[in-house]
């Protein structure tokens, strides 16, 4: 579920939604989302001064706590 939701917002912001990746790494307690995308589309992921990621941290974030688990959204370069 939250490989899903963080896919769907990823896709929708950026101009080549073929070329999104999400990778679910199962830690003991915490799940990491390694997010990739087109160079071209980082800046848009990322936003002004980190805002659009910091975003989707924090649905990401409320969506985990709300399942009692852990998650962590990291932004491949």
């Amino acid at each position: 579920m939250l490989k899903e939701l963080i896919l769907l917002i990823a896709k929708s912001l950026v101009d080549k939604p073929d070329e999104v990746e999400l990778q679910e790494v199962e830690g003991e307690k915490t799940t990491i989302l390694e997010l990739r995308v087109a160079k071209d589309d980082l800046g848009k992921v990322i936003g002004k001064q980190g805002k659009t990621a910091r975003a989707m941290r924090t649905i990401l974030n409320a969506t985990a706590t709300k399942l009692r688990k852990r998650a962590v959204l990291e932004i491949i370069e």
